[in-house]
């Protein structure tokens, strides 16, 4: 009871609420201004966090996360143009809706099926999380060894088109991981005699290069001079009536257990659940043949699939230290930056904390039927008449003074543009960026567990595959690996079979 007295008082504090609230209003700016995207402004956003206190510092994380993945439905409906990946299957019925005179009622369906999937979402978070911190209470550092190999393998594997690219971008940041300090022996390594490197690299720098800069770039080449005209911003008003709410229920159930499922899985991310709902809704209707011409329930699938992954990728990510996506890793790296250790001794040390954001995740869910409702929408709409040449110097001038903040060296903005010309090229080639970010954190977890498990064990390397939990936990990984592989061996196969 004390616990949660704890947790109330904390999340609905002054500087709690005016965080989430105001996050939550940025957080659907930011996704109605194509080019944009949640990733982008969390990862601008770490720096400033260092002076907040850390329940502070994630309830703004929540906001603009689940703001965002609303505010990218805006320009998908009303452009045809989605704000973030994850509306790309909202564009198939929204766009439609819109040419027939329905903007409004479509925005009114994204909006409420956004805070359906993300509270649905918020609520496993807060169910599952602290069952899996539990039984992994009984792990060791060979059974860590192997959640960090099954997690950089499986967004390796699971991100992108191509599995070898995942897997040689996790390679990349392996190799960042290795720069600095050894923790077991102390020998610096890769540090070339710089002493700025001793502590290594750092990994909100690396965050902001890699994914705010990119974005920036595609902006400045896009060279939009105009903006969207007031006149294709006019929206009307619409009321959903109960018979079509009620018709919209099976698909908000249906697609938040999916958007639930996928978010778990590391590496998956709401596009994915955003079409697999999309799918399973038109596999479900009785008159499929409707969808991709403005089909609401096209609309509500898209949203509440890929809004009931944002919580649920952070149940591996805070119970096991395996982020399900790149917004789980970034909260992560807000975790490490206020010296909190992700995994199951969080929710031992930290209860109050874990309890918090968990709450902040759910209300700010809620949120968006007020930040997001149609006189809302119609303002964050207006957004979308900015120039994006003038968004270019703006968001160039947020990254450079966030950067520099951290640690007050020049030479950490040499690094952001470093690896934001890295992650611009690796974009170009299709690889992947998550797994980079996800080598690079789970990279020393993975080493310092497989040498403590080795040290243990007085360097006996079957102490890795004879523990019960260690020896499931590998099956699974080199499965995982193998997968691909087998796939691509099947399909040859069958070419050479065919005339």
């Amino acid at each position: 009871m004390d616990l949660l007295t704890q947790i109330a008082g904390s999340v609905f504090s002054l500087g709690s609420v005016a965080a989430m609230l105001g996050a939550s209003l940025l957080g659907v700016l930011i996704g109605a201004l194509p080019g944009l995207n949640p990733v982008m402004a969390i990862a601008l956003l770490l720096p400033l966090t260092y002076s907040m206190e850390p329940l502070i510092a994630l309830g703004m994380v929540a906001g603009i996360y689940n703001g965002s993945m609303y505010g990218g439905a805006i320009p998908a409906i009303l452009m045809r143009i989605p704000g973030t990946p994850a509306a790309i299957a909202t564009t198939f019925d929204g766009f439609p809706m819109t040419q027939r005179g329905e903007a409004a009622r479509a925005l009114k369906i994204a909006c409420w099926s956004s805070a359906i999937g993300g509270t649905a979402s918020a609520l496993a978070l807060m169910t599952m999380g602290p069952l899996l911190a539990r039984a992994t209470l009984h792990f060791g550092p060979a059974e860590y060894f192997w959640i960090a190999m099954f997690g950089m393998a499986s967004i390796g594997v699971l991100v992108g088109d191509d599995a070898l690219k995942g897997l040689m971008a996790a390679v990349l940041g392996l190799l960042l991981g290795t720069v600095g300090l050894d923790n077991l022996s102390g020998i610096p390594r890769y540090t070339f005699g710089e002493p700025w490197l001793l502590g290594g690299l750092d990994l909100v720098v690396i965050l902001v290069g890699l994914y705010a800069l990119p974005p920036v770039i595609a902006l400045a080449e896009q060279a939009d001079l105009k903006g969207l005209s007031a006149a294709a911003l006019k929206l009307g008003r619409a009321r959903l009536g109960w018979a079509e709410i009620r018709g919209l229920i099976p698909t908000w159930l249906r697609s938040s257990f999916i958007g639930i499922g996928v978010g778990i899985l590391p590496g998956a991310g709401g596009n994915i659940a955003a079409f697999l709902s999309y799918s399973a809704a038109k596999s479900a209707s009785p008159d499929p043949d409707s969808f991709g011409k403005g089909n609401p329930q096209g609309v509500a699938a898209a949203e509440c699939g890929n809004n009931a992954d944002n919580a649920a990728s952070m149940i591996p990510a805070l119970a096991l230290g395996i982020p399900g996506n790149v917004v789980a890793a970034l909260v992560l790296g807000a975790l490490l930056i206020h010296g909190l250790q992700p995994g199951p001794q969080l929710f031992h040390q930290n209860p109050a904390l874990v309890g918090g954001f968990m709450a902040q995740m759910l209300i700010t869910s809620l949120l968006i039927l007020l930040v997001g409702g149609a006189a809302a929408t119609r303002v964050f709409a207006q957004v979308q008449r900015l120039p994006g040449v003038l968004m270019v110097p703006m968001i160039l001038v947020l990254m450079a003074v966030g950067v520099y903040v951290i640690n007050g060296r020049v030479v950490d903005l040499w690094v952001m543009f470093a690896a934001g010309l890295a992650g611009y090229v690796l974009e170009k080639l299709a690889f992947p960026l998550a797994p980079v970010v996800l080598g690079l954190i789970l990279g020393p977890m993975a080493e310092q567990s497989v040498r403590r498990a080795l040290l243990i064990s007085r360097g006996d390397a079957t102490e890795l595959l004879t523990r019960p939990i260690s020896a499931v936990i590998a099956v699974a990984t080199l499965a995982l690996i193998l997968w691909p592989i087998l796939r691509a061996w099947q399909r040859r196969r069958h070419g050479a079979k065919a005339p």
